[in-house]
């Protein structure tokens, strides 16, 4: 079977993958993107306002489940993952979060020399296309001509602003632009939507990358990275075809599919390798371990208006929004409808927010299940650093089984005190005057949950994953041992091979990981050709009370 051959191989057309082959493409490389997924085309995906279903279809989704968590009382919970052009960017709920400046410090002083917020931030403003929508913000901190369009919702609801005004009430600093210099506070949420369409990393980066000529999809599932001694030099398929690099081989199949693919490839934790029968080719404890996510609770209220978006949750209702959205790419399909948010900090002695909200003028879960009382809305809330960490690992030799992934959330015992601090803040807001006029009373947990041990009842049975996994393949120096890739992703241990995508943070960032993802991707790129974007002098917002003051 006849060989495909390129400079650079890279497994996986998600969040970094895209953005790798547009940039190597752009610098006149040729690549090759091998993607088990299909094309995403059609409305489900491409419509903001109908999320809740691409990442619930077998056809997107590689349907990953958790084991049972020991911890949510045996609960299996959805993992959700892009198994199509895009990945997870073509599933993902579109919300831009580029995460804390202290974030990427974390990062730097974690191990990972050339990645503090300084170095960054040039990166995320080389991918950004920002509009304010006249919302206001920061334009020195933002990027104007980037291929990732980055906007806001109209916020026409009033209960967007109602949000914000109970923060203001509630003592919060209020934030015109989270994405700026001051995260901290409540404002204007804002999404990867470009006129009325899903701005993936395929609409971005993707579709400009082939359109150069230089860069094409190869469809099939990888089996493993080939080498030759102990290099890297292509990617053999499911189907015995081989996809040959000249250059190197760049793994990007995102926080789940990579550490598989490099225990596949003999690039893990000996004992655990062997256990299921492959050779070992680097020794590597850190493969699958240190995986973090966000786990939140939906704090839903009844509404005391007909003005939610339940008013579109019947037949007709939904008929219609799909309609204008087909025809003139406006109304509630035109946006994710998280169009406020807010990042707060649990207690004084906490330098940046550790809590973030995304607010929705509809009581809904994911699945897209309406609260029985109809008219409602929620907050999503839940604590952005947990100390649990869980693992991904092989459930056989087989590239075709999916990997057992143990999230191992709230083993860590402060996890507890920080959900219940979570719920008891959110109450606080939607009790605020800003609210009187909408909030009839709360749908769950409950008005009734009150002490500790209810709270904690509640949180077992009804906390979700925000679906942000990362971490499998941590970043750190070379002589670390739990580190998978150098600050240059590269994997330790072989050559020839890289590994970028948001399984290499070392820590994860405030908010969702779709924006620091692709900075990843971009910033990977430039490692690859070597070169690099001149470092920032941007100094970020921090309270200025942060230690005596909560809020």
């Amino acid at each position: 079977m006849a060989a495909t051959v390129a400079d650079y191989v890279v497994v996986g057309a998600g969040s970094a993958g895209c953005a790798i082959a547009y940039r190597l493409a752009e610098a006149g490389k040729s690549v090759l993107v091998v993607e088990y997924g299909g094309s995403d085309a059609g409305p489900l995906i491409q419509m903001p306002g109908a999320l809740s279903f691409p990442m619930n279809m077998p056809r997107y989704d590689w349907g990953f489940r958790s084991e049972p968590e020991p911890h949510l009382g045996g609960r299996i919970l959805a993992t959700p993952r892009g198994k199509v052009l895009g990945g997870s960017s073509s599933i993902n709920g579109m919300v831009y979060v580029r995460g804390h400046a202290r974030d990427f410090d974390h990062w730097r002083d974690a191990g990972a020399r050339g990645w503090g917020f300084a170095e960054v931030l040039p990166y995320f403003k080389r991918m950004e296309h920002w509009h304010d929508g006249g919302h206001g913000g920061d334009p020195d901190w933002r990027g104007a001509d980037g291929p990732l369009h980055v906007t806001r919702g109209t916020r026409l609801n009033p209960l967007y602003h109602a949000f914000v005004e109970a923060g203001r009430q509630a003592g919060y600093p209020v934030t015109d632009d989270y994405n700026g210099r001051q995260q901290e506070g409540f404002g204007p949420m804002e999404q990867t939507v470009w006129r009325g369409r899903r701005w993936s990393a395929a609409n971005a980066y993707l579709r400009p990358a082939r359109a150069t000529g230089r860069c094409t999809v190869v469809r099939g599932l990888a089996e493993r990275i080939e080498f030759t001694d102990n290099r890297a030099t292509g990617v053999r398929l499911a189907d015995g075809r081989l996809v040959e690099a000249r250059a190197e081989v760049v793994v990007a199949a995102g926080p789940i599919n990579s550490p598989r693919l490099l225990m596949l490839s003999g690039i893990g934790p000996a004992a655990h390798l062997r256990d299921h029968g492959i050779a070992v080719r680097a020794d590597r404890a850190g493969v699958g371990r240190n995986l973090q996510d966000h786990l939140e609770i939906y704090v839903q209220m009844a509404a005391s208006q007909p003005i939610t978006l339940f008013r579109y949750w019947t037949l007709t209702g939904k008929a219609w929004v799909g309609a204008r959205w087909l025809f003139t790419r406006t109304g509630p399909g035109a946006t994710n409808n998280f169009e406020s948010a807010a990042f707060v900090r649990s207690a004084p002695g906490v330098e940046y927010p550790d809590i973030q909200y995304h607010f929705l003028p509809l009581a809904v879960r994911y699945d897209g299940q309406a609260a029985a009382e109809g008219h409602g809305f929620q907050a999503h809330v839940g604590p952005m650093r947990s100390a649990s960490r869980g693992d991904v690992t092989l459930r056989s030799a087989d590239p075709r089984d999916a990997p057992r992934i143990r999230f191992n959330y709230m083993s860590d015992p402060q996890d507890w005190a920080d959900f219940r601090t979570c719920i008891r803040l959110t109450r606080e807001i939607f009790a605020q005057d800003a609210f009187a006029a909408f909030r009839r009373h709360e749908i769950q947990p409950g008005e009734d949950v009150r002490t500790d041990d209810d709270l904690d009842a509640a949180i077992r049975e009804h906390a979700e994953s925000a679906y942000h996994p990362c971490g499998t393949c941590r970043m750190g120096a070379v002589d670390d041992p739990g580190a998978v890739v150098d600050p240059e992703c590269r994997v330790i241990g072989v050559t020839g091979l890289r590994l970028a995508d948001s399984s290499i943070f070392p820590r994860i960032t405030n908010g969702n990981l779709n924006a620091p993802t692709i900075m990843v991707g971009e910033k990977a790129a430039d490692h690859i050709l070597g070169r690099s974007l001149p470092p920032s002098d941007a100094e970020p917002w921090v309270n200025p009370a942060w230690r005596v003051a909560q809020r």
